[in-house]
């Protein structure tokens, strides 16, 4: 199977990897945690913003986010270039693990984070906010962009309390959530002109 222009591929193998790595340098913990964990210690450590987002703590883990991102990460990246699908996977991974990080607090101790899942959430928030059917609907209904942000949240906050379970990053998936809406609304990932987007 080759990967060339095949992001979510790519992204996978890559998430893979460092899972395997984790293994690796898993049996020294302090090692491990200083590679791949996302903490208030960020600027000590910067690469953790982006190995943070291809770490996982388990096969549970693993496996939930591989499985989301299977699913929605291709009809992402039909829309965009590869360049551009992995830009977005690893800084809306990035600020998800920062949101939770220094926001986490807000409902619960905050702690240090590590997985795909706020990236994965981006490109479905990505998916819903810019296809054509909300796309159509939002401009039919013309909701002012208040309007817009309110409707939104609405549904950041359901899928959040929806997908949320114990030690769940519910900051981190509700930002991951909440970028890839408005991103989709934009349509910042798109390669083809507008018009084409509306297209049926």
């Amino acid at each position: 199977m080759r990967l060339r222009g095949r992001p979510t591929l790519q992204t996978l193998a890559v998430v893979l990897v460092v899972f395997l790595l984790q293994h690796v340098v898993g049996l020294l913990w302090t090692v491990e945690y200083l590679l791949f964990v996302l903490d208030a210690t960020v600027a000590a450590r910067p690469w953790a913003l982006v190995t943070s987002v291809y770490a996982h703590s388990g096969l549970t883990h693993l496996a939930a986010n591989l499985v989301a991102l299977v699913i929605v990460g291709p009809l992402v990246a039909r829309r965009t270039t590869a360049l551009r699908y992995h830009a977005f996977f690893v800084g809306t991974g990035a600020l998800s693990g920062l949101a939770e990080v220094f926001l986490g607090g807000l409902v619960g101790p905050s702690h240090a984070v590590w997985g795909a899942s706020g990236a994965v959430l981006a490109l479905l928030g990505y998916l819903l906010g810019g296809n054509v059917v909300s796309t159509r609907v939002l401009d039919r209904v013309q909701l002012s962009a208040r309007a817009q942000l309110v409707l939104f949240a609405v549904v950041v906050t359901t899928v959040t309390v929806l997908a949320s379970g114990p030690n769940t990053a519910v900051i981190g998936h509700a930002t991951g959530l909440a970028c890839g809406l408005v991103a989709g609304r934009l349509g910042v990932l798109d390669v083809s002109s507008p018009d084409v987007r509306y297209r049926p």
